[in-house]
Parts: C-alpha cells; structure tokens; sequence
C-alpha cells in the first residue's frame, strides 16, 4: 500500500483486537515503524512476542494522558485510534470513567495530532453512536463529534481527521460470540435477552478493509460505514449450538441496561447527508457545514445513498443460520475461543 509506505504509525489500543489485528495486516506492508499504546504490559508483551518484528514498538500509556500521547506522537504520520472503554455494562455503571477514556481521551488525542501535524488521524467507531441508548454509545458519538469539529478549528495543519463506524466485531473479545460460548463452559447453557434481536455482522478482514479503503480517499470530516447484513441473535445461538454438537439449551432473560433491539448504523437524519461509494457508505457534514468551513467532501465515484429511512439490523438482509454457522467454521471462531476459555483469555482488551 503506497499511502503507508516508510510510514510511522501509532495504534491506541493496539494490544486489543482490533489492535492486534491491524498491527499484523500493516505489517505486510513497508511501514517504517508502528507504535503500540497501551496501558496493559503484559498483552504488550505477548503481544511482542508473538509478532517478533523490528518495525514495532511497544509503549504503555493511558490516552487520559495528554503528555504521554504527545510523546508517543512525536514524529508519527499516521494514527489509528482503537482505545476505548466498551462494554455497555461497565460504562452504565461507570459512566464518568467512560468520559474519561472515550471523550477526554479523544480530545487529547486529537490537540496530540495537531501539535504534531500527524497527516491522517482516523478513529473507530461503533453502531452504539447512533441514536445512543447507553452510556457507551453517548460518548462514542461524542469522539465522532469531536473528531468531525477537528477538521474545522485546525487552521493550516494538515492533518485529515476521519471516522469509520460499525458495530461488534464477529469474535473480537467482548463481543456476542465468545459471550455465549463462555456461558456454554461455565453454564451448559445459553441465555439471550430477546431471540428477536438483531446484530449487523462484520468480521475482522472486513473491518481492516474499511479502514484501509477509508484512509485512502478520505477527505475530512466524514464516517465512513460499511455495507453489512445482520443475523438474529436467535439463529447465532443456534448456529453456535450446532457446531459444538452438544445437548445446550437456550434461555430467555431480562434486557440489559441500555441494550436495543436492533442496532443503526446510519439514522433517517444522517441519511440525508450519505453518499454511496461501492461497497460502504460516506456521512459528510451538511453543505452548508462544508461551505462554512471550507470541507471539500467531493468523490467523483460517490452518488447519493439510496436509503429508505434509517440503515438498521432489522432492515437489511438477514443471515440464516446456514450461512452462519459456515462462518463459524470458516473463521475458526469456535475453537478459537474455546482454547481462550482454557487459557483463561477471556477478557476484553479493546479498552486500552
């Protein structure tokens, strides 16, 4: 990839993994160095030892602190910004700390990128910004925010901020699948909110080739959002029953804080403001907002985004439980995880 070439890079939360990841899909090509910041030593250190690679560069760090990033940007190109605190649950429960990391984080991030005159800073965002629900998703809208606004009081320095959003990660830590195989280890059982709910479904490859794509053509100010299909989380639960061929059963429990029936990727307003480009989708500021600032937000390839309403998991093909469990094998997803369960890996690591 020519745009990454002897470039230096910076991943937060690069141990999580979405981190982890990336760091492998850029190492393919001839970046120049690629920073880890994180606070957890030792995913960093397995983290090293599993990639044994020159071109890294392993530094620990809390994006709360606003000194520490700035050091650890010194000189860096590009930023790929994938800390953050995520699990809907403990950010409910501790919504200040969510703040902290999500909000304060970014905005430190940001002025980092700024004094530094990084070329292209793009964050990752989520579904759960859409209309938020929770306390999560209220600050991850909140980062697209301030992420957005950046392009518009950075006066002369180059720096292009962008956005990508989707929602969980099909296996990533914390997320449904390794959820509910936990419970089939710890339990014999699976327990889901409401069968009915529906999840869009992405997977890591797919993920990498948004931000990748995005990164290429970005123009400031923008999200770019992939085009998905969802499954009901009724038929992943069967799927993941059927694969592992045990006898488990499935039981029905209360929603949890701030959980949604079905997840947005681009409501009815921001659909207004969409194009459509291939295989995703692009959310510009207004035109008014673009004038004002001085935004050029035009792609010669892109037309206007035909959607009816809000893009929705409960508007959009939906997998059978078939094609779901093929990608359960395909990804080795179930024995992945099973073996993660064994060594005790069972935690959430996007949250560095």
């Amino acid at each position: 990839m020519s745009l990454l070439e002897e470039k230096k890079i910076l991943i937060t939360g690069g141990t999580g993994s979405l981190g982890r990841a990336l760091t492998a899909r850029l190492l393919k090509y001839d970046v120049k160095v690629i920073r880890i910041y994180s606070r957890d030593e030792a995913k960093q250190i397995a983290m090293e030892a599993q990639f044994r690679d020159s071109r890294l560069r392993f530094l620990i760090g809390d994006i709360r602190d606003k000194d520490r990033l700035r050091r650890a940007m010194e000189d860096i190109d590009v930023v790929f910004h994938t800390a953050a605190l995520k699990q809907v649950p403990v950010a409910e429960y501790n919504p200040m700390e969510a703040v902290k990391t999500n909000v304060y984080g970014a905005q430190n991030l940001i002025e980092a990128c700024l004094d530094e005159e990084v070329e292209i800073a793009l964050a990752v965002g989520t579904d759960k910004a859409v209309s938020p629900l929770n306390t999560y998703g209220a600050t991850k809208l909140l980062m697209e925010k301030l992420f957005t606004a950046a392009n518009f009081f950075k006066g002369n320095r180059k720096t292009i901020f962008t956005c990508v959003r989707y929602g969980n990660v099909l296996g990533s830590r914390g997320s449904v699948v390794p959820r509910l195989l936990e419970q089939v280890a710890k339990e014999g059982k699976i327990s889901l909110t409401n069968p009915e709910m529906t999840r869009f479904n992405i997977t890591m490859d797919e993920a990498l080739d948004l931000i990748l794509s995005s990164i290429k053509i970005c123009k400031g100010a923008e999200a770019f959002v992939p085009k998905l299909k969802a499954y009901r989380l009724i038929d992943l639960a069967s799927a993941i029953i059927e694969v592992l061929g045990d006898n488990v059963t499935i039981e029905k429990i209360p929603i949890r804080p701030g959980e949604k029936m079905h997840e947005t990727l681009i409501n009815e307003n921001e659909a207004r403001n969409t194009l459509e480009i291939k295989d995703f989708y692009v959310i510009i500021p207004s035109p008014e907002i673009c004038q004002l600032f001085g935004i050029n937000n035009t792609y010669s390839d892109a037309k206007k985004a035909t959607l009816n309403g809000a893009y929705s998991s409960d508007k959009v093909p939906l997998m059978s439980k078939e094609e779901l469990k093929k990608l359960l094998e395909s990804e080795h997803l179930i024995q992945r995880e099973l073996k993660n369960l064994l060594v005790g890996d069972y935690t959430s690591d996007a949250s560095s």
